[in-house]
């Protein structure tokens, strides 16, 4: 039974910051990579960060550069997405999702590439 459970979202003045989390359970998490994705409402889910499954490679979208780290705990299964300098752009549902190749050693950008993913925590950034 694998499960992806995100928390931490809520709403956030612009310049704030923010931390989110997913919890995962039922799965090998330490060989999966493991990477958030966004998606606004009207828009398609857009990949924001990944980290590979040994932890030694990170990717990020261009918007995100330089305000969001990811960053995980294997003895919690457990990942963040430590978000600063927020923008009302940023503004989406948060979604968690694992990737388990093992075989794949770079982070994945691709939704095609993950395949389980959580139910999402909402982020709201005000002006």
């Amino acid at each position: 039974q694998v499960q992806l459970v995100e928390s931490g979202g809520g709403l956030v003045q612009a310049g704030g910051s923010l931390r989110v989390s997913c919890g995962t359970s039922g799965g090998d998490f330490s060989y999966y990579c493991l990477g958030w994705f966004r998606q606004a409402p009207g828009k398609e889910r857009e990949f924001v960060a990944a980290i590979s499954w040994g932890g030694g490679r990170t990717a990020y979208v261009d918007s995100v550069k330089g305000r969001f780290t990811i960053s995980r705990d294997y003895a919690k299964n457990t990942i963040y997405l430590q978000m600063n300098s927020l923008k009302p752009e940023d503004t989406a549902v948060y979604y968690c999702a694992a990737d388990p190749d093992a075989t794949r050693y770079y982070a994945a950008t691709r939704a095609t590439e993950y395949a389980y993913w959580g139910q999402g925590t909402q982020v709201t950034v005000s002006s």
